[in-house]
């Protein structure tokens, strides 16, 4: 909402100046009125008495209230009430109590002093801003005004047949009081003498007629204007290429670019002085959204833009876009937030228009900030398009012609169809090349974005025991302890272990998750995240010779036989891990067994140790829980015979599925008899009979330490990272993973390309969104990591890769959109650095707080960055001043 000045007249609209008291009457924002009056009468009115009305949608029900219906329907109309249940003498200073937006109501001579009070203000700002040139900014508006019979309620119509179509635009924009409170202070005596003569000729004259209408005319005063004013008189000595001029702001826009035009660097938002320091209610789990907002909001072009005129940009016959009606929600949105009056918004029409284009967002579940900012950049651009019919446009390689050219190409194509102050402000182009790993080709394009999304490179280590076994039954397994990057792949675990392990060259490693004494998968996409694996999950990794790579791969999994005691009933238990090797003969019952005999090599104990075992104390039925007798030990050896009538060896062999949840078949160890239709694995279950365990040593083979155990190892604090390292590990060149295959064009195939990106040209406002969030089929994942972000000097000259004709590559944070928490909950805030406080302030929800340390807007919470280009004569100002205009806090320079 602009601020405003409204003058009250029933006469001439044709003063040109305020005398000492001309009869006339302005409404301006309380809390304007309010810090021109800090030093004066406690009342603020020079001792008169206030009296307070609350505005109303009022009329027909053919009269819309909406701004949309508004400036399509022929009468905007509204009530004035008395609301004498508040207090008399005006809302506290920091607008506790009081909702929606204030005024007061004056006289023409103390309109003069506040407006002189204003303009010694902003002189001692430095400020350009006058008093002439506020005099000069008022332009007509005609009220119809009726007294409601027997109430204490004028009737306020506003008709376009009486006033010019901009001017009742402005109208409309002004009253806009179906969507919050609209409160007016009258310390005039205007309206009682309004009522007074209403009910004195109602009396005298009995009954008036329905239609009878009392006409005022308005002298209608905009501050945004004098704003627009001083900003466009400070750009004078700029020197700017400038292609068109736009009404918003005064400001110089160029296709894609901005002019040299540093709103914040230039003084001028100093005059806002405590506007823009207004919270967003919470309607449930809408942080994400207020977060989002805020930073937005105080973006300066955005701010200048829409406080202007932008309704003559508004594209509603884009089939992209949203009708208009995004457009005018955030604009509206935005100006409360930045009306004199702190009171927090209720953001319920913005929200309501945001689920009805991206139903995504509707109801009241949490979201990502980032999600939304992009949709809505998107979508204020599509419906602020200048472009009313997009042309064709062709796309043509490079064949090798100069980048330069090529870029331009792309450039103008992109602008031909895209031109809105979001292309001006927010977007940049970036070159990208794809080398074909077959034939070579190489395809370069030039694609244009709207902020860059930056992985989080791996810094930080993870400490992980994984154990070897071998597969030719030479070794016993060992376990390996390793630092893998904690937030790496899968392939830096590999090589980390076959470091660690001394694999040969001729051997390779495959990976297992063992739970359930079976595998339940394969680490082989080396892609994958490590962060899948969790500290209490158990690996195991095969080593395998790479020559039999084409031979089928055997999986034992072990079961044993368990009786219970004084009972002949058995039952078969899984244990220990399972046993892998690749067959390289025939598939039949005798070669299964004798290369599972191969594996157990390692296992076997001495033959000391399995005599002491036979003739000690212990129940070997620990494994087979075996009844005993007290007869000597050769007849138990003679009971194991017995059994073993059935089966040829220690071990009965089975066929079974993947997930070994049964016996297919039993395998007969015959060796004529060869197993049919062996597919590239097969899945054994082999049963251990009562003796068995008594051979080998179980322990070892049960022996399967978790990745991390903590009681082992003792935490290392988390190494942070800067943000220069996100960007370079966003710009490397790196192949492309298999589900973004890159059609050759050569080839007239799908190739695993190489790419490789660089910056080409760069914003006005730089947005950097950190990707702290990951999500995979099995979990989803927030990485906490610190990133050291420069606030008042990003330097991007290193990373730019078309240097010439560009303005400075320096740029400085003002605003950051934090998630605190992890996923699927949390909470968003944001930090937004306000140049007429000339400090950093926290925005959580409807709470504005100022912070009063700078460095306190570094976490790990810092979700999206947002930085706005500086001038290099400027990058030093915020920096030199003080710490955020803290004055307890002094810079000593060295």
């Amino acid at each position: 909402m602009d601020g405003t000045a409204l003058e009250i007249a029933g006469g001439s609209a044709a003063a040109s100046a305020a005398s000492d008291d001309d009869g006339r009457v302005f409404l301006v924002p309380y809390r304007w009125w309010r810090e021109s009056q800090e030093s004066g009468p406690d009342d603020g009115a020079g001792g008169v008495r206030g009296i307070l009305y609350s505005a109303s949608p009022g009329g027909s029900p053919s009269y819309g209230m909406k701004i949309i219906s508004n400036i399509f329907s022929s009468d905007l109309v509204f009530n004035l009430r008395k609301d004498d249940d508040l207090m008399q003498n005006g809302e506290s200073e920091d607008g506790v109590g009081v909702s929606g937006r204030s005024y007061a109501l004056i006289p023409s001579d103390l309109w003069s002093k506040a407006l002189k009070w204003h303009n010694d203000a902003a002189s001692n700002a430095r400020s350009s801003f006058s008093w002439e040139d506020g005099l000069a900014e008022v332009y007509p508006l005609m009220l119809r005004i009726t007294v409601l019979r027997e109430t204490n309620v004028m009737n306020v119509k506003i008709s376009k047949k009486d006033n010019a179509v901009e001017n009742y635009k402005r109208a409309c924009k002004i009253f806009s009081v179906d969507s919050e409170m609209v409160r007016i202070w009258d310390f005039s005596g205007q309206t009682d003498l309004i009522f007074m003569n209403e009910w004195n000729r109602h009396t005298r004259d009995g009954p008036r007629q329905a239609d009878q209408e009392i006409l005022l005319e308005l002298q209608v005063y905009l501050l945004s204007d004098s704003l627009n004013h001083r900003i466009e008189s400070q750009k004078d000595d700029l020197t700017v290429q400038q292609s068109k001029m736009t009404s918003y702001g005064g400001s110089l826009l160029m296709n894609g670019n901005i002019g040299n035009s540093d709103f914040r660097s230039s003084g001028s938002s100093k005059r806002f002085g405590s506007y823009g320091l207004t919270g967003l209610d919470n309607l449930g789990n809408t942080c994400f959204m207020n977060s989002a907002i805020q930073c937005l909001a105080h973006t300066p072009m955005l701010v200048e833009y829409f406080l202007g005129d932008y309704s003559r940009e508004i594209n509603p016959h884009n089939p992209l876009g949203m009708n208009g009606e995004l457009a005018l929600a955030f604009g509206e949105l935005l100006r409360k937030l930045w009306a004199p009056d702190r009171a927090p918004v209720v953001p319920r029409v913005f929200k309501a228009k945001l689920a009805r284009f991206a139903p995504q967002f509707s109801g009241f579940n949490q979201h990502d900030s980032q999600e939304l900012l992009a949709f809505l950049l998107d979508g204020l651009h599509e419906d602020l398009n200048r472009v009313k019919c997009k042309p064709y446009t062709e796309v043509k390689d490079s064949c090798g012609r100069p980048d330069e050219q090529v870029a331009d190409e792309y450039w103008s194509n992109h602008l031909a169809r895209n031109d809105s102050i979001i292309v001006d402000v927010c977007q940049g182009q970036y070159k990208s090349t794809l080398v074909c790993p077959v034939c070579s080709k190489v395809s370069v394009t030039f694609d244009p974005f709207m902020y860059l999304s930056l992985p989080l490179p791996s810094s930080a280590s993870r400490t992980m025991t994984i154990t070897i076994f071998s597969s030719d039954g030479t070794s016993a397994p060992s376990s390996y302890t390793i630092n893998v990057p904690k937030y790496g792949k899968c392939k830096d675990l590999m090589q980390a272990l076959s470091v660690a392990c001394s694999l040969r060259d001729n051997e390779s490693l495959l990976v297992a998750e063992i739970y359930g004494n079976r595998i339940i998968r394969y680490l082989e996409d080396p892609s994958d995240a490590v962060s899948l694996i969790r500290d209490g999950d158990r690996l195991a990794a095969y080593k395998l010779l790479k020559d039999d790579e084409n031979y089928p791969l055997v999986v034992f999994t072990h079961q044993r036989v368990e009786r219970y005691i004084h009972s002949i009933m058995s039952s078969k238990k899984a244990f220990g891990v399972p046993l892998v090797a690749r067959l390289s003969v025939a598939a039949n019952g005798s070669t299964i067994r004798d290369l599972y005999l191969k594996l157990l090599n390692p296992f076997l104990r001495s033959s000391d140790a399995i005599s002491d075992l036979d003739h000690s104390n212990i129940n070997v039925g620990e494994f087979a829980k075996v009844e005993s007798s007290n007869g000597p030990e050769n007849e138990g050896i003679a009971e194991a015979a017995e059994v073993g009538d059935c089966v040829q060896d220690e071990f009965q062999f089975y066929i079974t599925d993947e997930k070994c949840q049964a016996m297919h078949s039993k395998i007969d160890m015959d060796e004529s008899t060869s197993l049919t239709g062996l597919q590239k694995q097969l899945h054994v279950i082999v049963c251990w009979q009562e003796k068995a365990p008594e051979k080998y040593d179980i322990e070892l083979l049960n022996s399967l330490p978790e990745i991390y155990k903590s009681a082992l190892f003792s935490k290392r604090p988390q190494e942070p990272i800067s943000l220069y390292s996100c960007l370079e590990a966003f710009l490397k060149e790196e192949p492309l993973g298999p589900e973004d295959m890159w059609y050759c064009p050569s080839c007239k195939e799908h190739r695993q390309a190489c790419k490789k990106l660089d910056l080409w040209r760069l914003p006005e406002i730089l947005v950097i969104h950190l990707k702290r969030f990951s999500y995979s089929r099995f979990l989803k994942n927030k990485l906490e990591t610190f990133v050291d972000f420069p606030i008042d000097d990003l330097e991007l000259s290193d990373y730019i890769a078309y240097k010439t004709q560009q303005p400075s590559h320096r740029y400085r944070l003002y605003a950051i959109s934090n998630h605190y928490g992890s996923m699927g909950g949390g909470h968003y805030t944001a930090y937004v650095h306000h140049e007429g406080a000339n400090r950093w302030y926290d925005f959580d929800d409807r709470h504005v707080n100022p912070l009063s340390d700078e460095t306190s807007i570094k976490s790990s919470a810092a979700y999206v960055l947002f930085y706005q280009r500086v001038q290099a004569e400027d990058s030093d100002s915020r920096s030199t001043t003080s710490t955020r205009n803290s004055p307890d806090h002094i810079i000593e320079a060295d």
